[in-house]
């Protein structure tokens, strides 16, 4: 077998592995999904348009899944404050408890026991297959807003960061979080 489809080979059986512990907590892998997204997207990225566009799913899929949740007791739907055409996402207590218990959190923890350079190539690997996928399909990349060429220190509205794009306040925590608006410095 050639090396690039031994690793696409490798790459499918460990998706199919990833997705059959999907189904832990009585969750299909979707809402999993959708819930780890939450878990990581900053302020700006919680509503059901930026969760469609990152998982690459169609709007009804997403509607369908964040109705399962809301039912679930593990996500919240609220009115935006300035534009009360959106809703923003939230996870309840529940949720982020449910996601502390990530039936992937096991897989993580391997990772982290590899060597740092090995650990580098990996990431660095995969992202570029994924930055290549994205871009074939049409779709955003997303990334960590404080890797944004937008993102800034030192808020002129006293806050520690600012999105210069967005002009609004960031926490520390919201800017170690993925942006659906992210544009890479």
């Amino acid at each position: 077998m050639s090396k690039p489809r031994q690793f696409i080979s490798l790459l499918s059986r460990l998706s199919r592995l990833i997705n059959h512990d999907g189904h832990a907590g009585g969750l299909k892998p979707a809402q999993w999904d959708a819930l780890r997204y939450l878990d990581q997207a900053n302020c700006f990225s919680r509503n059901p348009s930026a969760l469609t566009s990152y998982l690459g799913a169609t709007k009804g899929t997403i509607s369908q899944t964040l109705m399962s949740l809301e039912k679930k007791g593990l996500v919240v739907k609220t009115q935006h404050p300035q534009d009360k055409r959106s809703v923003t996402l939230e996870l309840t207590g529940k949720g982020e408890n449910l996601v502390q218990e990530d039936a992937l959190l096991p897989f993580q923890d391997v990772l982290t026991t590899l060597p740092a350079n090995d650990q580098n190539n990996i990431r660095n690997a995969l992202e570029k297959l994924l930055l290549v996928k994205l871009r074939s399909d049409g779709n955003k990349p997303f990334g960590i807003c404080n890797t944004c060429r937008h993102f800034k220190t030192n808020s002129p509205l006293g806050t520690p960061n600012f999105c210069d794009l967005l002009k609004e306040p960031l926490s520390h925590t919201e800017s170690d979080k993925i942006c659906v608006e992210q544009s890479p410095a």
